[in-house]
């Protein structure tokens, strides 16, 4: 069962200009492992590619930001479908570490993946209210 990618929410600024040193050398990650396809490239400096997953798309830059300060909060339908999806395209992570996090009145069931890029990534989804 694939999980469906809901949102994508930026840490700081633009999940359009996520930076990244090399895009040509993590482009695999996100097409093997997160299940993203290629949507766009841009090869004229910065370098770029636009990915997409379901309805979402997120943007890799060689815009010179420290991509381990960066990175998104993914909006998923199941997480742990999410989990075992990534784990069963290659994420080497043995245990996802589920935990709640708050996020003003809304809870999320939620992990963590560290791109080989440095970006980190959170994996989240939304829990009904008791």
């Amino acid at each position: 069962m694939k999980a469906i990618f809901l949102t994508a929410s930026p840490y700081a600024d633009d999940a359009m200009n996520l930076p990244v040193e090399n895009v040509e050398s993590v482009i695999s990650f996100y097409e093997t492992i997160m299940g993203f396809r290629v949507v766009s490239r841009k090869d004229e400096p910065p370098k770029s590619a636009v990915l997409g997953r379901d309805d979402i798309q997120i943007g890799l830059a060689e815009n010179g930001g420290d991509p381990t300060q960066e990175g998104c909060f993914f909006e998923v339908d199941n997480a742990e479908a999410a989990f075992a999806e990534l784990k069963s395209n290659g994420l080497e992570k043995e245990e996802a570490g589920f935990r709640i996090d708050q996020h003003g009145e809304t809870a999320f069931k939620v992990f963590f993946v560290v791109a080989p890029d440095g970006l980190c990534y959170c994996l989240g989804e939304r829990q009904s209210r008791e």
